[in-house]
């Protein structure tokens, strides 16, 4: 798919018309005319974020933002399988929306904020919020610049006990930890199913997080002899278990 996509909130009454003619306004209508400069007779594809999506042909642009289209049928891709959520311990300054970009290229379907002890920054307040926010955006972009459909799920940030939680659900749960772990390469991963993958801060996941884990069913796994940092890791280990699982077949 390399036509470039742009999200719409919902496909229901917003045609220009009953002959599949669509007019996409706003913020990703004045991006495709002012910023884009689409012209009639290019492809464009339209999602919700959550899995619909409709290849469309530009008709004609109005003004500076509004791009009218021909859209003929409105698709739905179905969720992949395995489920793959990374929780991310939160990292300093701008490198939690690196992780959230990468991995959303790469191609996760869920990312969970963690607040680990270890975390040098906390979400609190408004700042939390702000910073969620920047995560969820950072999603939406990065899911349009790689051409998906169906964009990760970004959480609200999680408490040790609430990832503890999480991981006890899941049909494959990992820690990723270089001490005494086996190789994530050889882990034995499920077909189907859920699984979730912890990352935890640059300083490591400490004992009593280990343990809480531990008890949840996760175990800890190493991706290689080298220390990644903890925005890189998500990315490096959700590419392995892509492969790993067949769907980057």
């Amino acid at each position: 798919m390399t036509a470039p996509v742009f999200v719409v909130e919902s496909f229901e009454n917003t045609a220009a018309g009953g002959d599949g003619r669509y007019v996409l306004d706003g913020p990703e209508g004045r991006h495709a005319v002012s910023v884009k400069r689409l012209h009639a007779g290019e492809d464009v594809v339209l999602t919700d974020g959550a899995g619909r999506w409709a290849e469309c042909v530009v008709l004609d642009t109005e003004g500076k933002d509004r791009l009218v289209l021909r859209m003929d049928s409105v698709a739905e891709e179905a969720p992949q399988e395995p489920r793959i959520t990374v929780v991310q311990a939160l990292p300093k300054g701008d490198r939690g929306e690196l992780a959230v970009e990468t991995m959303t290229e790469t191609g996760v379907d869920a990312i969970v904020p963690w607040s680990a002890s270890r975390c040098i920054t906390q979400w609190k307040g408004e700042r939390g919020l702000k910073a969620l926010g920047k995560w969820r955006a950072t999603a939406r972009e990065a899911g349009k610049q790689s051409r998906r459909v169906r964009f990760p799920e970004v959480a609200e940030a999680a408490s040790t006990k609430q990832v503890a939680a999480l991981l006890a659900a899941a049909d494959f749960a990992a820690v990723l930890h270089e001490e005494g772990s086996e190789p994530l390469a050889t882990a034995e991963l499920p077909a189907a199913g859920h699984i979730v993958l912890v990352v935890g801060p640059e300083g490591g996941v400490s004992p009593d997080e280990l343990a809480a884990f531990a008890d949840a069913g996760a175990k800890p796994y190493r991706l290689g002899r080298s220390v990644l940092r903890t925005s890189t890791a998500g990315t490096a280990a959700a590419a392995l278990l892509l492969g790993r699982t067949g769907r980057w077949s």
